[in-house]
């Protein structure tokens, strides 16, 4: 177990495309933005798109 455990998040395993991980990291290193957010990001503006209600934070 972590020594400091997720209290609002959780891990997930995935892979991407390679072309689609190397513009994701290029993002994350122009923006300083961490991966994480930008993560959450694109998984609310799917969410968005398919008309599925996202929880409140």
């Amino acid at each position: 177990m972590s020594e400091y455990p997720l209290v609002n998040r959780k891990q997930f395993t995935s892979t991407m495309r390679n072309d689609l991980m190397e513009a994701f990291n290029r993002l994350h290193e122009e923006t300083r933005i961490p991966k994480s957010k930008l993560h959450d990001e694109a998984i609310e503006d799917l969410l968005k798109k398919y008309h599925y209600e996202i929880p409140e934070k």
